[in-house]
């Protein structure tokens, strides 16, 4: 590529996780090429800010910036998360984990949950959780860091974290400034299109000035300010499947000793989330407006939590779906701008990461080639549709009769996508796997079986499989898992040690 006709200047549009996420990163990838980024953001304007729940997938992320999980834990005032707690979602009284780390162990490529399938058919049921490293260790209050060369599946999990997102911005802010980025406090009063091809020219701040740019990152949150407001994208709703649409969010004390998962709590129009931090709780309630009015969702939350909460309830309004186009012209959205399906299992900071490395692997020329930005948009429409499949399931597989909003969820008519899915688990107990899937095969393992929807047959190899010995061998499964969790720390002791946040 001629070096007069690279992308010399990027601009990204607003700050808060998704903005400094996107320029540390982008700073460090392109770190000594001549790339020049600068972050716009207005000090006057507050960010959403409320992600507390984070996936595996974030602790990959700033480690590719050099920063280390303790260090991460002790600026974000942290703790660990293994998963997370579903109480009440099938049922009023049930509860179940999804873990972040598989199941037993596949024998003979047959994978296990055939194994613990066959043994039901036989007549005898085990607790899935039981053979989950992960699972065992969030139910005891423990942790400990995952073995580097594990002796064998039985020892493979993973982790992620809870943090304090204005904290985790602020360390992400930290270290793209100390990788160059320039940062404007400013407001955006103008977008500038090129009249020749309708892409940004520039952006006119409160301040007078004027900043232009080959190539700009829209992270300015829901509203969109670059990639709706000036180069109307176009947005598909998909309030038709995913019903809730507004969401309070608290903050209450902190609880000793915290648990290492987060829990949703099923309530009467949606659901309340519980985030354990070092100095303080978080805590949320994530509904549907068609269902329930703002009044009495504010006053269901706070007859859960109010007595624990330290200041009121914030409302946030937003409709669920994405950005038909993420990247149009010289601007990509990342981040809310592109898109929000609602804060269950945790996927808005995942799918930050995911656009940050599709920008990464499909970098514009100052030309800014269409198919790049065709091939953009065609990765982000899959991965999008296939986190919303995996969250639509959480509500359609519920069999709670006690309000309209759970009777609404089992009526609505899954897309395509996932009623093939589904039904290639229930007939044959086979796990659909695409690419660009967020989730692994275990996650949905793990959502079927909470949910008890069980395939109606397993692996036909194992017809002739030795019941007593298989009966035999899972118990084995279960002991080693046990007798793991029995020798780690408890989740408070390991904070206390390595991580601990003087407040």
């Amino acid at each position: 590529m001629p070096s007069d006709s690279r992308i010399r200047e990027l601009v990204i549009v607003g700050g808060g996780t998704a903005g400094w996420m996107t320029a540390a990163s982008l700073a460090r990838h392109f770190q000594g090429s001549g790339l020049k980024i600068t972050l716009i953001e207005s000090s006057a304007i507050g960010t959403i800010g409320v992600g507390e729940a984070t996936i595996p997938t974030i602790r990959r992320f700033y480690q590719s910036l050099g920063l280390r999980d303790l260090d991460v834990i002790k600026a974000t005032h942290g703790t660990v998360k293994l998963g997370i707690r579903f109480d009440g979602w099938l049922s009023k009284e049930s509860s179940f984990i999804h873990p972040f780390g598989v199941y037993g162990q596949d024998l003979r490529d047959i994978p296990f949950h055939h194994y613990w399938l066959r043994l039901r058919a036989a007549g005898e049921k085990t607790d899935l959780g039981d053979y989950s490293l992960a699972v065992a260790l969030a139910r005891a209050g423990r942790f400990t860091t995952p073995s580097p060369n594990p002796p064998s599946t039985l020892s493979v999990f993973d982790w992620a974290l809870h943090f304090d997102a204005g904290l985790f911005a602020q360390l992400m802010r930290q270290t793209a400034e100390k990788l160059g980025v320039r940062r404007i406090d400013a407001k955006i009063e103008k977008v500038e299109l090129n009249p020749e091809n309708a892409h940004i020219a520039g952006l006119l701040l409160d301040t007078g000035a004027t900043v232009t740019g080959d190539l700009f990152v829209d992270c300015s949150g829901f509203h969109g300010l670059l990639i709706e407001g000036a180069m109307k994208a176009g947005y598909e709703d998909w309030s038709r499947w995913l019903l809730c649409d507004r969401a309070l969010a608290a903050q209450g004390h902190a609880v000793s000793p915290p648990p290492p998962f987060t829990r949703v709590t099923a309530h009467t129009a949606g659901w309340r989330w519980t985030i354990p931090l070092q100095h303080r709780t978080g805590h949320g309630y994530v509904y549907s407006s068609r269902h329930i009015s703002d009044a009495d969702a504010e006053a269901e939350l706070l007859a859960a939590v109010g007595a624990d909460l330290k200041m009121a309830p914030r409302r946030i309004a937003f409709t669920p779906g994405r950005r038909k186009q993420a990247w149009k012209g010289n601007c990509v959205a990342i981040g809310l701008s592109s898109g929000f399906l609602e804060p269950l299992e945790s996927t808005s900071i995942a799918l930050i990461e995911t656009g940050i490395e599709k920008l990464k692997q499909l970098f514009p020329a100052r030309d800014i080639d269409p198919l790049l930005a065709e091939e953009y948009n065609d990765w982000s429409r899959r991965e999008m549709e296939r986190v919303r499949d995996f969250i639509i399931l959480h509500y359609w597989l519920n069999r709670r009769d006690d309000a309209a909003f759970w009777r609404d969820c089992r009526a609505i008519d899954l897309p395509d996508t996932l009623t093939r899915k589904v039904e290639m688990w229930k007939r044959r107990g086979h796990i659909v796997r695409y690419r660009w899937e967020m989730f692994q095969p275990a996650s949905w393992l793990a959502i079927y079986a909470g949910f008890d929807c069980l395939p109606d047959s397993y692996d036909p190899a194992l017809d002739g499989f030795d019941l007593p010995s298989l009966s035999r061998g899972l118990a084995g499964m279960r002991k080693a898992v046990a007798d793991t969790v029995a020798d780690c720390p408890t989740h408070q002791e390991f904070i206390d040690r390595y991580a601990k946040v003087v407040l």
